[in-house]
């Protein structure tokens, strides 16, 4: 069994490195990615620094997966760094895991945060046993459109300063819209918000506590199915999962099936509990009204109950929790230790 360690807070005007393990949109939407730049310096008094892989286009990062790779464990085995920064996701993430060095990463760890792609680092720390956190992208996060939300800001100062995030609460509003990059003025525009149901809470009558692992649903099937990083069902045993759907807007069979691959693994059944992120209802590429968004959103809720409790009739699921590719959100650690309590309703991550 690894042990666990939780990399140390940073401290106001600590360095922080900008990479792209992921893809190269920094270098396609300079000013979006510069806004957040800003907002390290400005709303966290954090200096950002960049390395080579930050601002290189999407075909050179293609072409030199081992390029990024280094970039990271560069930024880890620095001792001037004390956080590690994702510009933002990708879809191909996992072709640099095969170039590195986790025995570097262990013997530095800095906290490290980014969403959706970079779950396979962030999952690739845990089996190194390295506390990450899932949020905290520079282009979907710190550059987020318009006024910078306060939940979000409060948020994402707790996974920076803190030795934990603690006990989490809803946000008031949330929004899934994506503003178009391509048009600088969207910067300075707020996206449709729409109010916040809260949270939606199935099954277990116990707290339970365990380790978190898991990020986007779509790379964790990804990670399973490679089958070369994935943890045994065993070292799972009593962990939570956090799941996430994606910008890609997987269909509910989509779902079903993968989490039906899940259970027949041996998976759901070790979990303790299961926080499922806000799900994202439409994209730059789709576009729902309001209704249909809310009968998506219920469509994937049904779809992940449906299977987990068929595997998992004892383990508490929690839906719409603030983590994933909706704004704002929490940068919920993956590694570290949650507490589920369905009687009083709170989750805490310690």
């Amino acid at each position: 069994m690894v042990d666990f360690v939780t990399p140390p807070p940073l401290e106001p005007g600590d360095k922080v490195a900008i990479v792209a393990p992921s893809s190269g949109l920094a270098a396609a939407f300079p000013h979006v990615y510069e806004r957040g730049l800003e907002r390290i310096r400005s709303v966290f008094d954090l200096e950002p620094v960049e390395y080579p892989t930050a601002t290189m286009d999407h075909e050179t990062l293609s072409e030199h997966p081992e390029q990024r790779a280094q970039d990271v464990e560069r930024a880890f085995a620095d001792p001037d760094i004390r956080g590690v920064i994702a510009t933002i996701g990708g879809n191909d993430q996992l072709r640099i895991l095969k170039h590195l060095d986790g025995d570097v990463l262990r013997e530095n760890p800095t906290r490290f945060y980014g969403t959706s792609d970079n779950t396979n680092l962030a999952q690739f720390l845990w089996n190194h046993g390295i506390v990450s956190y899932y949020g905290g992208n520079v282009l979907t996060e710190f550059a987020f459109p318009g006024a910078f939300p306060d939940y979000l800001a409060s948020s994402i100062r707790s996974a920076l300063f803190e030795d934990s995030i603690g006990p989490i609460d809803p946000a008031s509003e949330f929004t899934d819209q994506d503003l178009e990059w391509a048009d600088p003025d969207n910067l300075e525009r707020s996206p449709e918000m729409e109010e916040n149901p809260g949270w939606s809470w199935h099954g277990g009558d116990e707290p339970v506590e365990g380790r978190t692992w898991g990020g986007s649903f779509e790379v964790t099937a990804l990670q399973l199915t490679t089958d070369r990083y994935a943890p045994s069902p065993e070292a799972l045993e009593g962990t939570v999962l956090l799941l996430e759907t994606s910008e890609e807007l997987p269909e509910p069979p989509v779902v079903r099936r993968k989490l039906l691959a899940m259970g027949e693994r041996g998976l759901l059944e070790r979990f303790a509990g299961v926080l499922v992120g806000r799900v994202k209802a439409r994209s730059h590429r789709v576009d729902r009204s309001r209704e249909e968004r809310e009968a998506y959103r219920e469509r994937i809720h049904e779809a992940i109950l449906d299977v987990v409790t068929r595997y998992n009739e004892s383990a508490p699921i929690v839906l719409g929790v603030d983590f994933g590719h909706t704004n704002p959100i929490v940068p919920v650690p993956i590694g570290g230790t949650v507490t589920i309590d369905p009687e009083t309703e709170r989750i805490a991550f310690e």
